[in-house]
């Protein structure tokens, strides 16, 4: 089968289960409901903050406090799309018509980042204008030095999540084995980390961790991350290589099951 007829087959795949879909669609809410959400309940609180955290507002960063559980829906994306066809047994027909395992599986990553690519800018550019808009005369504007950066980086940073997510489930295969590890990692794992003085300097490497950096535009008065915003969605790119390269070598040692 032809490159572009694997393409296509993967395409049909993911748009033909209802799963994916909502998913996806779940991500664009949660993510733009809770941003203007935090971005209103900022505004009406800003007044009560004392000078050092005023200093330390940052506009952009609070509209992209959705992204924090929008980021849920994006892993469970990701998961879906990789194991939906271990989980039916579909892989043995998929892996049959497709015996070329690097153009299976990359074919498939390819059409589900370019998805969840497009989801992600879009998620991203809705989530800083409704942002600013609660945030009113607190607000920003794409033309504010390192803003437009900042919404590219939260497509960026959906997109990544995704991608980190279908490398995993890849190596697993299973999906709740995969979302058993990948929701606890980035909801409660990365957190403590983060913010625990011992093992802070660990978390900051975490791909979440690093990877949100991109959508900072404010530096908090006493931050001393090691990395600026490119370099923290660096970091996260290396976390994805990653898993990606370790799914690509296990589905070509392994038996389809």
């Amino acid at each position: 089968m032809a490159t572009a007829q694997v393409v296509r087959s993967e395409w049909t795949k993911i748009r033909s289960v209802a799963s994916t879909v909502w998913t996806l669609s779940s991500a664009v809410v949660v993510t733009i409901a809770l941003g203007m959400l935090i971005s209103a309940l900022s505004r009406s609180e800003f007044d009560n903050l004392d000078r050092r955290e005023q200093l330390s507002f940052d506009p952009t960063f609070i509209s992209f406090a959705g992204t924090s559980l929008g980021q849920l829906a994006m892993i469970v994306f990701g998961v879906l799309v990789v194991s939906n066809e271990y989980s039916t047994g579909m892989i043995r027909a998929s892996l049959a018509a497709v015996p070329r395992r690097g153009v299976f599986l990359f074919s498939k990553l390819t059409v589900a980042t370019v998805l969840a690519f497009v989801v992600g800018m879009a998620t991203s550019f809705a989530t800083f204008f409704l942002g600013q808009l609660m945030l009113g005369d607190l607000g920003t504007s794409l033309s504010d030095d390192g803003v437009l950066r900042a919404v590219i980086g939260g497509g960026l940073y959906m997109t990544l999540i995704a991608l980190f997510s279908m490398g995993v489930a890849t190596m697993l295969r299973s999906p709740m084995l995969s979302l058993g590890i990948l929701m606890p990692f980035f909801f409660l794992i990365s957190n403590i980390l983060g913010n625990v003085d011992a093992t802070k300097k660990v978390g900051q490497f975490l791909p979440d961790q690093a990877g949100s950096r991109i959508m900072q535009v404010v530096t908090p008065l006493d931050d001393d991350t090691p990395y600026g915003p490119w370099g923290g969605l660096g970091i996260m790119a290396l976390w994805v290589i990653a898993a990606v390269a370790g799914g690509y070598v296990l589905l070509r040692r392994r038996d389809a099951q």
